[in-house]
């Protein structure tokens, strides 16, 4: 798993992985927890071909650590604002 302070965009594909989800399934739970980007911007913002804004990536990261504690787990994705 990375282990950064505040990973580059394209290390949030990795932690994607790493949860079990595909991009689609990320990209809904971006989208129930009040993100605005389209299926397609996700996947750029995955591959770190589209920079987004720090709340963009908080909502990412917070889709994330939700997943990984369903999984038991606790939240290894790092906010960019805290």
């Amino acid at each position: 798993m990375p282990s950064f302070d505040h990973p580059a965009l394209d290390v949030l594909d990795a932690y994607r992985q790493e949860a079990g989800l595909s991009h689609q399934e990320l990209w809904l739970r971006y989208l129930e927890r009040g993100g605005i980007s389209t299926e397609t911007d996700m996947e750029a913002i995955l591959c770190g071909a589209l920079v987004t804004s720090d709340h963009d990536h908080d909502v990412i990261a917070l889709a994330l650590n939700e997943r990984f504690t369903d999984l038991g787990r606790d939240d290894p994705v790092p906010y960019a604002t805290a």
